[in-house]
């Protein structure tokens, strides 16, 4: 079930009333996750309590409500997220003796807790989920969640309080919450969109890393630090340890077999069903898949923006007729999409600017009017391979390597001297003396990139360069500097010693793809209540992934090798081989235009001289150069007013 959970342990308040009204009160601000139903639950002599909200996806009578304990009544969970291989859990359970009153994956989960225990459990469940369990017996609350990421889970902890949630504003809700701004993760914000974990925007949260399990025994003490279930790291190694040393075709047949095998299980759904189909390799695979094993053309969803370098509807109208698809499309104005803004920070709770948020909640918006599960394709580029930085990366990085750091760091400032549109003229004026499948769309964004990329003193800062979509050098728009090192930074150090593809894509699988990608896609078709699944990010694909050498992801310049040629077997090539666009709107032409006068009251608001936070003279020097033409300001700003939009909601 797609859902939202909250809770608490405390020694604080008491008394099951109390206990009650406070996790129904943090739920109840949670209820675009789960429209459909709503419980809570308190054991007060244990000073625990739980609340939940519903939109129902498997099993939608009262069996399936939660809080749910288990048969014995030893375990009572909350669970937000769905195990898709319930099915053949409960086989294997039913097998030994247990029976079953419902058909919920939830109640699956809590059989496996009872015979096989919270910690052995965990790791028989293919699926996405944030489970919060109370264990009577130990006196033991465990925290779980998925080992990607794709769910979120919220935890704060002060002497005598622990509480938790699927969204930072069910925390808010909790009396004495603490709501400091955490300074190292602004400063990341800024440099990254999005604040990596285990940090949060608030001093006093944290995000529970994916792939770990957090147990508390008591909340008056220090809490202990949370254990891997299942370590990326781990994964890589062991695909290093074990390569696929097979011909092209058994690696595409067995590729091809793992991708269907997770699309299959994906599609277990007892409501409508449908997905979002952007035209790429990898939303275009995934819909492939799906009409396989569909009895009736899949619905898909797309939108687009008419006459901007983003617009992917014709791709996606394509692939969709090719597949033969129940294809709705939506072509979105700037207005359409300007009327979003407003909404952002509601959706996303802390900071968070990556563009792209505007249309993903556009395209969940249209599917939920039809469906209420999406699949998606999200995940393809950092398992196999697609980013244009992971294929040109090694190479230029390693080319500048060999350049002197000072002749290299002026050649940069000679680039970043010029703006994206100059770049993007020059670049046009060559590009018809380059073959059609080597050229870019938005070519002086990635220029503008290159000169950032030489200023680098080493690959870990080159690499991170390339992360850096917002402020190169947050100090240059706040007050006081306060940049410290991320679990960014120690991942890129951590993984000096890789090869500088593996390290590049091991770095975002841990970092940009769970505190991003997916913070994205759960908040937008969450906002709306939408569940989306992501067969891509199939804990067995990624560790697939990793045993398929260079030759299987880069070959002949371009990514995803493998997963082109399993989706080749099912559609025309000609179809899909085109430059990659990237899912995001003009930024720069809407703080230039509709959203200028939008943009100037939020930054300087009228007979405002100074900010504790922002430095406003060099912000609107900045401003200024985005308004003069300088496109590549335009990320940067748009961090900043999403920051300030959210202060002025959740702050203020």
């Amino acid at each position: 079930m797609m859902c939202g959970i909250v809770g608490l342990m405390t020694t604080a308040f008491s008394g099951a009333d109390v206990l009650t009204d406070l996790a129904r009160s943090m739920s109840d601000c949670i209820v675009h996750r789960g429209p459909d139903d709503s419980g809570s639950w308190s054991d007060s002599s244990a000073g625990v309590a739980f609340g939940f909200r519903r939109l129902s996806i498997l099993d939608l009578s009262a069996l399936g409500h939660q809080p749910m304990a288990s048969g014995s009544g030893r375990f009572t969970l909350v669970f937000n997220g769905e195990v898709y291989n319930y099915v053949e859990i409960r086989e294997m359970l039913e097998a030994d003796g247990v029976r079953f009153r419902g058909h919920s994956d939830t109640e699956v989960i809590l059989a496996s807790f009872e015979r096989w225990g919270v910690v052995a459990a965990v790791p028989r469940f293919v699926g996405m989920f944030a489970i919060a369990v109370w264990d009577t017996e130990t006196h033991r609350l465990s925290l779980i969640r998925d080992r990607l990421g794709i769910k979120p889970l919220y935890y704060s902890h002060r002497p005598g309080l622990l509480s938790f949630g699927s969204e930072l504003k069910a925390l808010v809700r909790v009396p004495g919450f603490d709501g400091t701004i955490d300074e190292t993760a602004l400063n990341a914000y800024l440099r990254y969109l999005y604040v990596p974990a285990p940090h949060t925007i608030y001093r006093s949260v944290r995000k529970l890393l994916p792939g770990h399990i957090l147990t508390i025994d008591t909340v008056n003490e220090t809490l202990p630090e949370p254990v891997p279930y299942w370590s990326l790291d781990d994964v890589y190694a062991t695909g290093c340890a074990n390569p696929l040393d097979v011909s092209d075709e058994e690696v595409v047949t067995e590729l091809r077999r793992i991708l269907a095998e997770a699309v299959r299980l994906r599609m277990r759904s007892d409501v409508p069903m449908g997905a979002l189909l952007s035209g790429g390799i990898d939303s275009s695979t995934v819909v492939a898949l799906m009409q396989e094993h569909a009895t009736q053309p899949t619905r898909t969803f797309s939108i687009g923006f008419p006459g901007t370098a983003h617009d992917e509807a014709k791709d996606a109208a394509r692939i969709a007729s090719a597949l033969g698809t129940h294809h709705t499309e939506l072509s979105v104005t700037a207005a359409d999409a300007l009327d979003v803004v407003p909404l952002l920070p509601d959706m996303f709770d802390e900071p968070f600017a990556d563009p792209s948020q505007i249309p993903t909640y556009l395209v969940s918006k249209l599917a939920r009017r039809a469906v209420t599960v999406a699949l998606s394709g999200d995940g393809g580029d950092e398992v196999f391979a697609g980013y244009e930085r992971y294929i040109q990366g090694e190479r230029v990085i390693r080319s500048l390597e060999r350049i002197p750091s000072a002749l290299r760091r002026a050649a940069g400032a000679t680039i970043g001297s010029s703006s994206e549109q100059f770049w993007d003229r020059a670049y046009h004026a060559v590009a018809p003396f380059v073959d059609s499948t080597g050229r870019h769309r938005l070519a002086g964004q990635k220029i503008g990139k290159l000169g950032n990329l030489m200023s680098g003193t080493s690959e870990g800062q080159m690499y991170r360069s390339l992360l850096s979509a917002g402020w190169q050098d947050p100090s240059a728009a706040l007050a006081r500097d306060g940049e410290r090192p991320t679990r960014i930074d120690e991942l890129l150090d951590r993984h000096a010693s890789l090869p500088l593809l593996d390290r590049m894509m091991l770095v975002d699988q841990q970092s940009y793809l769970a505190d991003d990608l997916l913070a994205k896609v759960d908040r937008a078709s969450m906002a709306v209540s939408l569940e989306a699944r992501v067969p891509l990010l199939d804990h067995r694909v990624v560790e697939f992934g990793w045993r398929l050498g260079r030759r299987f992801k880069i070959r002949d310049g371009r990514g995803k090798w493998a997963l082109r040629q399993v989706l080749y077997g099912m559609v025309d090539p000609r179809l899909v081989d085109r430059p990659k666009t990237g899912f995001s709107v003009p930024i720069a032409s809407w703080l230039r235009g509709p959203l200028r006068e939008w943009g100037e009251s939020i930054l300087f608001p009228t007979g405002v001289r100074s900010d504790e936070w922002l430095d406003l003279k060099r912000l609107r020097s900045t401003w200024d150069r985005l308004q003069a033409g300088r496109d590549e300001t335009a990320l940067a700003l748009w961090s900043t007013l999403m920051f300030q939009s959210w202060r002025k909601r959740w702050i203020s």
